[in-house]
């Protein structure tokens, strides 16, 4: 009976040590978009733009508190399509030196944002969905993942090209998430804004049935722990400041886009 208990007591104690080495490490992934342009009056301009486009994150998590940022890429941050018309068009994917700070004890986050070469520091706080386990999991990465799945109603900003005029309009946006969650590593981090919200390290996710998916491509334990720290800057924005100073510089790039050289427009990918 001894020896029984202890040999539990040992294969506990193995677990648990193995549990305690996943509270910090560095998870890289590669987040894939779908590209949804309308190009009206500009004939041929759909098959010259990509239907997708895959860019490379890193997340650091140590000490309840995680960094996510872009990593080093594959592809240039801009690409240059032209029309049937001669019309070049440039596409900007936005925010390669944006960071994302989060405290998953206080529920804090701070964003160092960039946009049209202004830095903005953002405080805000993480936005909490209901999530639903499905019993359903898979390995990831040798990590066996719990399906969990949520709602989330938001407002995002779409843009159209019509007759050489971009035109931007805010509509309501419904996405079903669907997140694969390492049950081995109980940290509740993962991709993008969502942070602090399941009960694991988010190894995979799907927004709006593929419109947005991340897939973790690499997991280590080595991590930078003191370099996960907020963001400073000059002057610290509340989130609805930011959202109006935003909307007023794209106003103004937008009034300063007719008429530009060679007819030339810019597309920026946030």
């Amino acid at each position: 009976m001894k020896k029984s208990v202890f040999t539990v007591a040992v294969v506990l104690l193995a677990a648990f040590a193995g549990w305690a080495q996943q509270q910090s490490g560095t998870v890289n992934y590669d987040r894939t978009v779908k590209l949804q342009f309308s190009f009206a009056g500009m004939p041929g301009m759909e098959h010259n733009v990509p239907s997708s486009r895959t860019d490379k994150y890193e997340l650091a998590f140590a000490n309840n508190q995680t960094l996510w940022k872009q990593a080093e890429q594959d592809q240039p941050d801009d690409a240059s399509f032209q029309t049937e018309g001669g019309a070049q068009i440039r596409m900007v994917v936005a925010g390669s030196n944006d960071v994302l700070y989060t405290n998953l004890e206080t529920g804090k986050k701070v964003e160092k944002r960039e946009l049209f070469d202004k830095t903005f520091v953002v405080d805000d706080t993480i936005t909490k969905l209901k999530w639903k386990m499905t019993g359903e999991t898979k390995a990831i990465l040798d990590h066996n993942c719990m399906k969990a799945t949520s709602t989330r109603i938001s407002r995002r900003m779409t843009m159209n090209m019509d007759n050489g005029v971009m035109e931007r309009k805010e509509i309501e946006d419904t996405a079903v998430i669907v997140a694969w969650v390492a049950a081995d590593i109980p940290v509740a981090a993962g991709p993008g804004e969502f942070q602090g919200q399941l009960p694991g390290l988010i190894l995979e996710m799907d927004i709006k049935d593929g419109s947005q998916i991340y897939k973790a491509t690499a997991i280590t334990d080595k991590v930078k722990a003191e370099e996960i720290k907020e963001p400073t800057g000059k002057r610290r924005y509340t989130a609805e400041e930011f959202k109006t100073e935003r909307e007023k510089m794209m106003k103004e790039m937008e009034q300063n886009m007719p008429g530009g050289p060679g007819n030339r427009r810019i597309i920026r990918m946030n």
